[in-house]
């Protein structure tokens, strides 16, 4: 009888123990990181330590390699994104109040049915819920629900919300309150003391972008702050309680306030066009 109670009390000892580390795992893989006395520096030089990968068709598997490590030819260490197939690298961890600082140029291939089309990417901001929850995702889009600083010829520096479907059935709206103008063809285009909206969807354009924008590879107009063909466009996004600041190449192309989440992960797409992204670091926030 002793036996079997010792025999008992180890084994919920045991499982006690077991269910602590597992709490302790998820509640790791939940926290929320905000960078403090030094910069966050999620690309090391080295590997995607600081990242998984996400693709549409396999997930979290990249059997295509589409995302590498590797060298430009003065040996400066780059993360490769192939654009062969649409998903990208995300955070491992959740951050909040952070200045990003992203180094990215394009290369020269192009893919499937936006092989023609303009050289896409862009960086999901403050991605909650399940990997490919985007729209009606369930597990099955490219993206996850978040705000996109887009990564666009033509558009660099737009905003994109992106509301999403857990698998559960969860509901992810993500909210963003921007000042825009109409142009032309009645599009939302940021502007300083315009008319203030509260997004949950769609659009909204940096202030310089042309209305003659088409979907064409290698469309570029006079007024683009990004560099141009392989020179490297220094993109950064401040995000500052619920306030994210677009900028370019020092330029601040766009603006908007009252997001919703404030927290999340961060993703960076593989979208059909091949691109490389030499720096990629999260900066304490200005003390004022």
């Amino acid at each position: 009888m002793k036996k079997h109670t010792l025999a008992c009390w180890i084994c919920t000892l045991l499982a006690l123990c077991f269910s602590v580390r597992i709490a302790a795992g998820a509640d790791e893989a939940e926290k929320v990181i905000t960078p403090t006395d030094a910069p966050i520096v999620l690309f090391n030089g080295k590997d995607l330590t600081n990242f998984y990968t996400w693709l549409q068709d396999t997930k979290r598997e990249d059997p295509r390699k589409v995302f590498t490590v590797t060298k430009e030819p003065d040996g400066t260490p780059v993360i490769r994104a192939s654009g062969d197939g649409f998903g990208g690298i995300v955070t491992k961890d959740k951050y909040t109040n952070y200045h990003l600082v992203v180094e990215y140029r394009w290369g020269d291939l192009t893919w499937g049915q936006r092989k023609m089309a303009a050289k896409d990417s862009g960086v999901l901001l403050h991605c909650n819920g399940d990997d490919g929850n985007y729209n009606e995702g369930g597990g099955n889009s490219p993206w996850m629900a978040g705000i996109e600083c887009q990564i666009i010829e033509g558009g660099v520096g737009d905003f994109l919300v992106l509301g999403g479907t857990d698998n559960d059935g969860t509901k992810r709206v993500p909210k963003l309150t921007c000042e825009f103008i109409k142009d032309r063809d009645g599009e939302a285009v940021w502007k300083k003391g315009g008319e203030k909206k509260a997004f949950t969807s769609g659009r909204i354009n940096w202030y310089g972008r042309d209305p003659d924008w088409k979907d064409e590879l290698g469309i570029r107009f006079e007024q683009d702050k990004d560099s141009p063909g392989h020179e490297w466009t220094r993109l950064e996004c401040i995000c500052d309680g619920g306030k994210i600041t677009n900028i370019v190449n020092g330029t601040v192309v766009n603006y908007g306030e009252m997001a919703e989440p404030e927290s999340g992960k961060l993703m960076f797409q593989s979208e059909g066009a091949e691109i490389f992204f030499r720096k990629i670091e999260l900066h304490p926030l200005k003390k004022e």
